[in-house]
């Protein structure tokens, strides 16, 4: 499988850390200090679909594409545009791919959307089932955060949206080995409760209204990251065949600066090659691996012929990762 072209787009509105202190009576500095966001994009004028597009044509274009070459569309992320139907047909229709061109559909393994559909996609690819295939991320993540009662976790993430175009291998460039992992003792350290049918909104609005803000229990999660996560690197290095010194660039999931820093520090890759983008984007949930893989390869620092690993974590909890040769 070949990265063909990649694209973001945020929405034009920035969130400062000044501006959220104001926002909780805190003096100025203490939300960047205990996060490690300075700022982030939220979405005033933008919907979801908006911010997908315009992801999805700038990918289209640094492939030197149009819509029409796509036959596979996925929309990977952790909250679709509604329940039902799916986001990918809308997605479809906004890019002016006419009825029957290509397949179009959801994939949600939350913050590993992005990675689990290129795995797909690189099946399906390999497969001579299709032959171009457009891979699109898109959050708001502001629409349900915690700010009056965790408004630190609630700091912590941004909106915004990447693409990926995606075609067969040359020969050189590929997937390597691709690995996910769920562990279940952790399903409850995140949660966004309310919108599937756990809760009834007819029967228990209040109930409803109460889960319709993300929860994180930092610690537990943190904790079961720390058990697991390690050995987890292991296996897919292994299947990889690959050292950890034979990794040029490592694309993570944008979790938190503390999940950066552990991965740094206990899985024994160098900050330098760990792409970090929290600074100004915060987590920015499924859109945050694309992201951070768009601003690899547009600084020059993801070239060709480079061994990468993609990985992240996921409510759930999941572990995924996708070694590549790009």
């Amino acid at each position: 499988m070949k990265i063909l072209g990649s694209g973001h787009a945020l929405p034009k509105a920035r969130l400062l850390s000044t501006d959220i202190d104001t926002r909780l009576g805190r003096p100025q500095g203490w939300t960047e200090r205990h996060t490690g966001i300075a700022s982030r994009y939220v979405c005033e004028t933008e919907d979801q679909i908006d911010l997908a597009e315009l992801a999805a044509c700038r990918a289209l274009a640094a492939a030197g594409y149009v819509a029409t070459d796509v036959d596979l569309l996925i929309f990977a992320a952790a909250v679709p545009y509604q329940s039902i139907p799916a986001t990918a047909p809308l997605l479809q229709r906004r890019l002016g791919i006419p009825d029957g061109r290509c397949a179009a559909f959801d994939v949600n393994s939350t913050c590993l959307s992005f990675l689990t559909a290129s795995d797909i996609a690189a099946s399906f690819l390999a497969g001579g089932s299709y032959s171009c295939c457009l891979v699109v991320s898109s959050e708001i993540a502001s629409r349900g955060l915690p700010w009056e009662t965790d408004p630190l976790v609630a700091s912590l993430f941004g909106d915004g949206a990447a693409a990926a175009l995606l075609t067969p291998g040359d020969g050189t460039a590929g997937v390597v080995a691709a690995r996910m992992e769920t562990y279940p003792s952790g399903y409850e350290d995140c949660a966004l409760g309310a919108g599937g049918t756990r809760y009834d909104f007819h029967r228990d609005p209040a109930m409803f209204a109460r889960h319709a803000v993300f929860e994180m229990d930092g610690r537990a999660l943190f904790r079961h990251t720390v058990s697991f996560f390690g050995q987890f690197l292991e296996r897919l290095l292994d299947t990889a065949g690959w050292r950890r010194e034979d990794v040029d660039l490592v694309v993570p999931h944008q979790a938190s600066p503390i999940a950066l820093s552990h991965l740094a520090q206990r899985c024994g890759f160098g900050s330098q090659s760990i792409v970090n983008i929290m600074h100004d984007h915060g987590n920015q949930i499924a859109a945050s691996i694309p992201t951070a893989l768009h601003f690899a390869r547009s600084s020059g620092q993801l070239a060709d012929g480079m061994r990468m690993l993609m990985l992240g974590t996921s409510a759930g909890l999941s572990f995924g990762g996708l070694a590549m040769i790009v």
